[in-house]
């Protein structure tokens, strides 16, 4: 099987540059005269949560980017890394890292071939590799019923979605004793901010995860401020210290530093609501848009996106957090919770997605045994409507992260109030 590879500026295939294979001899080319301000590219947000908006990357959040990602991961000259998001490829050249290109199609990781992934990795000696959840799930899967080990792996960087502590162990069962697998977080607009590795998820965050408390993402990056401020649907034009909610208390997630991106091509409003002026001490805040809290060791626990929380007259409801209980139950492959009417009446509505190997599953026992698993708990309890999905709408991305306002619309018609 044939692969494209780069090492350095060069690529190959088959063992030939391509310069061979236009049969022109090798011209070293000059590097663009920049500047740290310059427009450098503009790239979508998946449109998840609304229409997608174009960040605006300058050649100094890409350089802020690449210093950060080296220097957290540790990553040395001679790494060589299998991307399976395309758009991570161009990362390896600056990093120095070579770059081997799995036979897959990257708008459909979840029904990628393992053996395309594992081939390459143990053919070529790869330390490194990029791995949506959904992916890292599939080849996990194969990987832990065939005995496969990956001893070349230094790490595994899943992204994308949160990641379920299961899927991480799952694939850990592959990798060599220093390996981990590292979960960082982020957004199109700022990544990566905050980042946590395998073995401290799976030795101490896991149960809480699992019990809803909310995936820990982990700790802010070096040289990168994060705070938590109050939930609010307003923009808000100047940063006040006051905005800050005490450590425990859901929030939403803010972020200062030099590869957070300054705004967004030609959309004023989305900018209004994603950035705060900071003329106190200089820059600006970026509001994530996610909902978090922060422990007493200064990590940080991811909660949902902040226009998916569901706003009842007994309180709000997360949706990680909520979803995490109903995601134990063993038949279930992964749940979105939803809410039916307007703020700050909405019905809350979980909907379900089956494991996609259970034959002819008995949905009424299902929905009584996950009835039951949210009457165990002050967090569900009041989650009275379970619906049965064939197959979430995911991104075309990574198919991990939920569409949960086309869920949202489904639920409405399926239960006649649309």
């Amino acid at each position: 099987m044939n692969t494209w590879v780069t090492v350095g500026k060069r690529w190959f295939w088959g063992g030939l540059t391509y310069d061979q294979l236009r049969g022109d001899a090798w011209v070293p080319y000059e590097t663009a005269a920049t500047t740290r301000d310059e427009l450098a590219a503009i790239l979508f947000t998946t449109g998840s949560t609304g229409p997608a908006k174009g960040a605006v990357y300058t050649h100094g959040n890409f350089y802020a980017q690449i210093q950060h990602i080296r220097a957290h991961f540790d990553i040395a000259p001679d790494e060589i890394d299998l991307p399976t998001f395309p758009l991570f490829a161009l990362f390896d050249p600056a990093l120095g890292m070579t770059a081997i290109i799995p036979d897959m199609d990257p708008t459909k990781p979840a029904l990628v071939d393992p053996e395309n992934i594992i081939e390459p990795i143990m053919n070529h000696g790869v330390t490194n590799m990029f791995a949506s959840p959904a992916l890292l799930n599939r080849v996990g899967s194969y990987g832990k019923a065939n005995g496969v080990k990956l001893p070349s792996l230094r790490r595994v960087v899943s992204a994308g979605a949160p990641v379920a502590p299961a899927n991480i162990e799952q694939f850990s069962t592959m990798l060599g004793e220093g390996a981990q697998i590292h979960t960082p977080y982020g957004a199109t607009e700022a990544v990566p901010i905050i980042s946590i590795a395998s073995r401290e998820i799976l030795s101490e965050t896991r149960e809480r995860s699992e019990s809803g408390y909310g995936t820990c993402v982990g700790y802010p990056l070096e040289n990168l401020a994060i705070e938590v401020i109050g939930i609010s649907d307003e923009p808000l034009e100047q940063w006040a210290d006051s905005l800050v909610v005490p450590d425990g208390e859901i929030g939403e997630i803010v972020v200062k530093g030099e590869h957070v991106t300054r705004g967004y091509y030609k959309n004023p409003k989305a900018d209004a609501l994603a950035k705060i002026k900071d003329d106190i001490n200089g820059g600006f805040w970026h509001r994530m848009g996610d909902l978090c809290w922060r422990d007493s060791k200064g990590r940080i626990w991811f909660c949902g996106r902040k226009n998916h929380r569901v706003e009842t007259t007994d309180g709000p409801l997360y949706s990680v957090p909520c979803e995490a209980i109903f995601n134990n139950h063993p038949e279930v492959f992964r749940s979105g919770l939803v809410g039916i009417g307007d703020y700050p009446r909405q019905e809350p509505v979980m909907c379900i997605e089956l494991q996609p190997d259970l034959e002819s599953p008995d949905k009424k026992r299902i929905e009584r045994e996950l009835l039951d698993l949210a009457e165990s708990t002050e967090l569900t309890k009041d989650i009275k409507i379970i619906l049965f999905h064939k197959a979430f709408p995911v991104d075309i991305r990574h198919n991990s992260k939920i569409f949960r306002e086309k869920l949202k619309v489904w639920a409405e018609k399926k239960l006649g109030t649309s």
